[in-house]
């Protein structure tokens, strides 16, 4: 790697448009609370850093370090994480008489799941910046990644979540050596601890959004769909949204892509970005139907199975729809038991072991083709964000025989 791997340049608010100092550490606009995004020197880009280097590069998120954050090579904390495959699923396909259907498998990536995408980035330029102690709210993933990545730096790290999120990721920020406190309520609530506890305690804030970075790494979601294939954008990308940071992430990849001239497009030819969401918390979807430039209040009485999308307030709501609008895209919910039913169709049908907040991006194809909102012919591209692995407590067992050891010479099936 080059002495100063990064043409970052400055931050700035996705609201105001002021501009800030990356090389201090900033949380959200002092001025109106917007979301601030890197920018980068796109010119020394363009001279610098072509796709015809990427092939002999490192298969992970880092083969694109010129436009990430993190200047110095030894303040990278990694784990290889990124590249994950696109797999075709032949079956699902042929069932839903589409001409081509893809997964993105971040079921793969450490921690297993596309959490650490965001925490590679964003604790690798803590180190950087000489933050030694992060804390967030998280619906469990995220946490578990926080942890993960803290330990490799040698950062302390603090960990809210609800008292009911997976037991696995309350295990994993316990053996990576995390603070970890249960909250009783939803993220929203264990949020006001991180923020309440702010000023006595000295930690930087890594929740969702609340920092510039997250959403750094989550781009690379974007960088590696396109290179995969070939710089030819799916018709439309279907994301499971809580947060948000990917669906905002990808976007950004895309605008950042299209600057640097590594494909022809216009503005039909990026993705529809489709926002998929469980019908016990739906933010994004209500206000997205309702023609809401933001979501004006939390959603009530949020439940889903699927963790990663119960997240009745999302902070950077307003970005959010403003990809789903710009993209020509849309937002739709989907039961709780029909994302059960995905996770077993994959399973059975693909050979592919999905978290629950993936397979709700089959539960929304599916209704979209119902709805005729996408065409057979088009090139669909669903994001599974985590492993199944996480999620056993969902996997019912039943019909099972059971035999003693003693019948293994004369049974019957």
């Amino acid at each position: 790697m080059d002495e100063s791997l990064s043409f970052i340049v400055e931050l700035r608010c996705t609201g105001c448009g002021r501009a800030y100092d990356p090389n201090v550490a900033q949380t959200v606009c002092t001025y109106c609370f917007g979301t601030l995004f890197a920018s980068y020197d796109m010119e020394k880009a363009k001279q610098r850093f072509s796709k015809e280097l990427l092939p002999k590069r490192v298969a992970s998120l880092w083969r694109y370090r010129e436009m990430l954050p993190v200047r110095q090579e030894s303040n990278i904390v990694t784990l290889g994480e990124g590249f994950t495959p696109i797999t075709k699923i032949e079956s699902t396909r042929e069932r839903l008489g589409l001409k081509q259907l893809f997964v993105k498998d971040d079921g793969i990536i450490p921690t297993g799941t596309f959490k650490s995408r965001g925490m590679t980035v964003a604790i690798s330029k803590a180190k950087e910046l000489g933050i030694r102690k992060v804390a967030l709210a998280s619906a469990g993933n995220a946490g578990g990644a926080a942890a993960t990545y803290s330990a490799r730096a040698g950062i302390e790290c603090f960990v809210f979540m609800p008292n009911d999120a997976p037991e696995s990721t309350m295990k994993e920020c316990y053996q990576m050596g995390a603070h970890l406190y249960l909250v009783d309520g939803l993220i929203s609530d264990a949020a006001k601890f991180v923020i309440n506890g702010k000023e006595k305690s000295g930690w930087f804030e890594l929740s969702t959004l609340k920092e510039p970075y997250r959403v750094e790494g989550k781009k690379t979601m974007g960088y590696e769909i396109a290179e995969q294939f070939d710089w030819e954008l799916p018709d439309v990308i279907i994301y499971p949204t809580g947060g948000g940071t990917g669906l905002v992430g990808m976007w950004k990849a895309f605008n950042e892509l299209e600057q640097l001239g590594w494909f022809e497009t216009s503005e039909s030819k990026k993705p529809r970005m489709v926002s998929v969401q469980s019908t016990g918390c739906a933010p994004v979807v209500r206000a997205f139907h309702e023609g809401k430039k933001s979501i004006e209040q939390p959603f009530e009485n949020a439940r889903t199975i699927a963790g990663g999308i119960r997240v009745p307030f999302p902070y950077a709501s307003e970005q959010i729809l403003k990809v789903i609008r710009e993209s020509g895209g849309t937002a739709v919910d989907i039961e709780d038991s029909a994302i059960i039913k995905s996770m077993e169709m994959l399973g059975r049908d693909d050979g592919l072991y999905v978290c629950p907040e993936g397979a709700a991006t089959l539960a929304g194809l599916e209704k979209l083709i119902e709805d005729k909102w996408i065409e057979k012919s088009e090139k669909v591209l669903m994001y599974n964000t985590g492993t199944g692995l996480k999620y056993a407590e969902l996997v019912r067992l039943t019909k099972l025989k059971t035999f003693s050891k003693e019948e293994s010479s004369n049974f019957d099936l």
